[in-house]
């Protein structure tokens, strides 16, 4: 199973940016997906955010992050970024990386059961 480490988490201003890393313990295949959800508070549901095949091919975003956050993959380095653009106190959560085996498409992307890795998540504050 691909092991996961996010990092690039912290406090920012609202209006601020963020970049987000996931780094995978081995490459996943060109046809898996990597995700990222967040969680608030500890314990709910987690929210989808983004995915991408890991060949890039397909990207997939919530509602709430089209415009503002952009997912990419770099393949040398075995890792997924989030980058994320004019956040907001909403935006305040633990962002967790997730890998599927499976080539997701758009109508089934967003749910996390699908998903069979997940990092130890990364906590992200926007301060009014």
């Amino acid at each position: 199973q691909v092991q996961l480490v996010e990092s690039g988490g912290g406090l920012v201003q609202a209006g601020g940016s963020l970049r987000l890393s996931c780094i995978a313990s081995e490459r996943p295949g060109s046809t898996n997906t990597m995700g990222w959800f967040r969680q608030t508070p500890p314990g709910t549901e987690r929210e989808f955010v983004a995915a991408i095949r890991w060949s890039s091919a397909a990207k997939y975003y919530a509602h709430f992050a089209e415009g503002r956050f952009a997912i990419s993959v770099d393949s040398a380095k075995n890792t997924v970024y989030l980058q994320m653009d004019n956040l907001t106190p909403e935006d305040t959560a633990v962002y967790y990386c997730a890998h599927s085996p499976a080539p997701l498409l758009r109508a089934v992307v967003a749910q996390s059961f699908r998903f069979d890795s997940w990092g130890q998540g990364t906590q992200v504050t926007v301060s009014s």
